[in-house]
């Protein structure tokens, strides 16, 4: 889950080129999958009326980077109206290694919303364990509406940077103005730019995608891995399509029963617990920033403090705004290897020194000297406006200050106002807090990991205890997310359930 400008899926960095066209003679193991798929090549599984030609259209996957296929597919703008236009989703596959043991497809989300699917499939196998890379299938897509999918469009390199570096915690009503004439300018960009698409971007509309795609590669039913905000996607899929339900491993879990009210709390306390960790690892290994957890706090606070009063200088045209400086803090918590990395940009923000931090943030909004290299900043906005009513006014989010400022101090202001460009959308919100329960489904494995920055430990527990058939794994750690992330237990657990179809016989602890 993505709120306001922080980025909270599984960040990757992409490992592979582009797609590539290949001849057919190049993709001739690129058919249907068997075991738990269909060895026909046909559609799998029920077809929804009026979509027929979707569910039997036929991708023509091409060879793109080293081991990988890349198909275009064709799915309905609006599932109500299938007749009418249309848009494109991009995927990429990784075949199986074992051709004749495989399994099936596997599906990956990496969450955002906003993140490319097509990169993190790219990168399978620093994702994924050699077992799972064996027997299944790998295919990551761009979900309607990112990356080289039909994309949302908005904002240029300038108007972005110009977003992004806008006081997030307005102080005076001067602030509130700009704030929210920024807000504005980037929600009209968005409607200029991307009117006919925006009402169609939602997780619901998402979900349904998901659907076309797991009968196309002629897989019965779906077997997922959604990260973040990738667990409500996949939640969401339940709900429509339980009896399609295959093996679901949904981490980081995301709680869709929770208003956006209580996510964006949760969500600041969340990283208030993260930095907590953090300032207490610190502390303990010769830190620059202090000799104990109150110290290296102090020394953050001191940077947000003093950057909202005068930007640091990074050595280039643009400075370190307080409101960057708030992301240079935030993305580095998502995992514990980079927090000697948050230690040195801290230290160098109060010499009056900014790059570091800048560097961190440009990483994690994909900004590269050349501009922006994709439209997560975009995307993230136009599917969490949609999905859900956050506040609708200046004057409701200053009815809320207070309430956040004594949740979060430090974050809770940001989260409040990062609310404007969703009070301003062209689009009413179309989705409503409620529990995912998904009855019928197979059993769907949650995730959550107690010191998650990003996606609250109390999400998973949530979501799990809504689903019928949920079953928790707890990681008892740091950072943002479970599987892969330094825990055998965890690992296992969730390797034994995706190749075997068996999930812990009860919630487990790890």
């Amino acid at each position: 889950m993505k709120t306001r400008r922080v980025f909270a899926g599984l960040l990757v960095v992409a490992l592979v080129g582009g797609c590539g066209v290949a001849t057919r003679a190049q993709d001739a193991d690129s058919g249907g999958t068997t075991g738990s798929g269909n060895p026909t090549n046909a559609p799998a599984g029920p077809i929804p009326v009026g979509l027929e030609k979707f569910y039997q259209q036929t991708p023509s996957w091409q060879r793109c980077g080293s081991g990988s296929q890349c198909a275009t597919i064709t799915v309905p703008l609006d599932y109500t109206k299938p007749a009418g236009d249309t848009i494109e989703l991009r995927a990429r596959k990784v075949p199986a290694r074992d051709r004749t043991g495989k399994i099936g497809t596997l599906f990956l989300n990496p969450g955002g919303p906003g993140a490319s699917g097509v990169q993190f499939a790219a990168a399978a196998s620093f994702i994924l364990g050699p077992a799972l890379l064996r027997k299944f299938d790998v295919v990551g897509w761009d979900p309607r509406g990112v990356g080289d999918s039909t994309p949302v469009r908005c904002l240029d390199t300038a108007q972005q940077d110009k977003f992004l570096a806008t006081d997030g915690s307005p102080d005076d009503e001067a602030e509130i103005t700009e704030l929210n004439t920024v807000s504005k300018g980037f929600a009209d960009a968005c409607e200029q730019r991307s009117g006919k698409l925006l009402p169609h971007v939602s997780t619901e509309d998402a979900a349904r995608d998901i659907d076309v795609l797991r009968a196309l590669v002629g897989d019965v039913e779906l077997n997922y891995i959604g990260y973040s905000y990738g667990t409500f996607l996949g939640a969401t899929y339940a709900e429509l399509f339980p009896k399609n339900v295959g093996r679901l491993v949904l981490d980081g879990a995301v709680d869709p029963a929770k208003t956006a009210e209580e996510n964006n709390i949760a969500q600041a306390k969340g990283f208030d617990t993260a930095l907590d960790a953090f300032a207490e690892d610190c502390a303990s290994r010769n830190c620059q920033l202090g000799t104990t957890k109150a110290e290296v706090l102090a020394a953050v606070d001191k940077l947000l403090t003093e950057t909202d009063a005068k930007p640091i200088p990074t050595g280039g045209e643009r400075e370190v705004t307080q409101a960057l400086a708030v992301l240079g803090v935030i993305y580095p918590l998502y995992s514990r290897e980079a927090w000697p990395r948050l230690e040195e940009a801290v230290a160098d923000g109060l010499a009056g020194k900014g790059s570091r931090l800048l560097a961190i943030v440009d990483e994690n909004t994909d900004r590269t000297p050349r501009g922006y290299t994709t439209n997560a900043n975009e995307a993230i906005y136009a599917v969490n406006c949609l999905d859900r009513q956050d506040v609708k006014s200046v004057a409701e989010a200053k009815a809320l200050a207070s309430k956040y400022q004594a949740e979060s101090p430090r974050f809770g202001a940001y989260l409040l106002w990062g609310s404007l460009s969703c009070a301003n959308w062209p689009v009413k919100p179309t989705g409503k807090p409620h529990a995912i329960k998904a009855p019928g489904a197979k059993p769907i494995v949650v995730i959550g990991t107690t010191r998650d920055p990003a996606t609250p430990y109390g999400w998973a527990v949530g979501l799990a205890g809504e689903l019928e058939s949920g079953v928790l794994i707890t990681r008892d750690g740091d950072g943002h997310t479970g599987y892969k992330a330094g825990n055998a237990c965890v690992d296992t657990a969730v390797e034994s359930y995706l190749l075997q179809g068996s999930p812990p016989s009860a919630d487990l602890r790890c």
